[in-house]
């Protein structure tokens, strides 16, 4: 018998730059600290916790094998959850909160935890590939796939972007982050971390990524690739960061006294073209829209991650966004894009702010390699 899932809270921790001021911690033991800190920002007993599902985009060293369940044990939660880690490249950990938003749907389980992890400054998102054990794709392999940059390039030269038009994008990202942290729009979602060091604990409850720059600061910057358009200022940033929400049967939230925040509308992942690859977000808002019978003016908000300035500005483009409802607080140009916990810090701040501003409906789209993740949320 299915059930109805609803979102009951979503946080994260803090997102630090590379080799900063959480670079210093295990991926186990930050992704434990949120999922810990969601759990007792609930005051939720773990024992109800059936599943927990995460994510992680480089499972290799320190991430290797089953992250999700080594935080779990290792912040002292109980053994006998079960639990699954999941690589869907940069859209991890939104993917994580719909495979748990389905097997609620299904009845499988009512109570269950999606999360996400990347320690980017201690394993470098890589290939992912080892030696002796052959290549992933067969010799005669021959489909252009392109490296993100290119990608990225493509698409601002596809849609007419200009480098100056990308310049003040991410001037934008960054102004609106600033904005955003000065009126305390993250302190619900964050969860604070305590770093251990020589010197004593330091205490982190803040994204370290913010900077003053300006148009002309970024027109100063060497484009990535020769002859490119984007720069580390039109760019997600290389970051280290941890995610977890927690979603429930409505009934059973209702049970324990649990006001749900938000549901899930609709939801899809899509293959994108590879010639663009990143572009997905278009076609996947297209898809839900076409879906649920909505229209772009049904909705409040927009999150669509910033990996590479051109695209959101691509799907604003093509689907007629309003610049004042799209990425509102800034994005991964001005936060940083833990690439397996950037998901739900999408959708932690999506909640956030329609709450804040007492809106309805927001959809977010994070774009992974030649694949996306889109869903279209309501508040409760």
């Amino acid at each position: 018998m299915g059930m109805k899932p609803v979102i009951v809270d979503a946080a994260r921790t803090p997102f630090g730059k590379r080799e900063g001021w959480i670079s210093g911690l295990h991926a186990a033991q930050l992704l434990g600290l949120a999922q810990r800190g969601v759990l007792d920002r609930l005051d939720l007993d773990p024992e109800l916790v059936e599943q927990v599902i995460g994510g992680c985009v480089t499972p290799a060293g320190e991430q290797y094998g089953n992250i999700t369940r080594t935080a779990w044990m290792y912040a002292g939660l109980p053994p006998a959850t079960g639990a699954t880690t999941i690589d869907a490249q940069c859209s991890t950990a939104l993917q994580s909160v719909h495979l748990v938003a389905g097997q609620i749907a299904l009845g499988t389980l009512e109570v269950g935890m999606a999360c996400g992890v990347e320690l980017m400054s201690r394993v470098p998102l890589t290939a992912k590939t080892g030696f002796g054990v052959g290549t992933p794709r067969p010799a005669d392999w021959n489909i252009d796939m392109p490296d993100q940059y290119t990608a990225a390039d493509r698409i601002a030269r596809h849609r007419g972007f200009t480098r100056a038009d990308l310049d003040a994008f991410g001037v934008r990202s960054q102004q609106r982050a600033r904005v955003a942290w000065d009126e305390g729009r993250f302190h619900r979602q964050l969860i604070a971390v305590t770093v251990p060091g020589a010197d004593g604990d330091t205490v982190v409850d803040r994204d370290q990524g913010l900077r003053d720059t300006s148009i002309d600061a970024l027109a100063g910057l060497r484009t990535v690739k020769q002859d490119g358009l984007h720069t580390a200022g039109t760019s997600s940033q290389i970051s280290d960061g941890a995610s977890a929400a927690v979603l429930m049967a409505a009934d059973r939230a209702r049970e324990l006294g649990l006001a749900p925040r938000a549901r899930l509308l609709a939801q899809c992942v899509i293959g994108g073209d590879t010639t663009y690859m990143l572009d997905g977000p278009v076609a996947a808002a297209q898809r839900l829209l076409d879906r649920t019978g909505m229209t772009v003016g049904d909705i409040d908000l927009f999150e669509v991650n910033e990996a590479f300035a051109a695209v959101p500005m691509s799907f604003a483009r093509v689907h007629g966004v309003d610049p004042d409802k799209l990425n509102v607080n800034g994005g991964a140009i001005a936060l940083g894009h833990p690439a397996g916990a950037t998901g739900i810090r999408l959708l932690a701040t999506a909640v956030d702010e329609l709450e804040r501003r007492d809106a309805q409906i927001a959809m977010i789209a994070i774009c992974a390699s030649a694949a996306t993740t889109c869903v279209i949320l309501e508040r409760l």
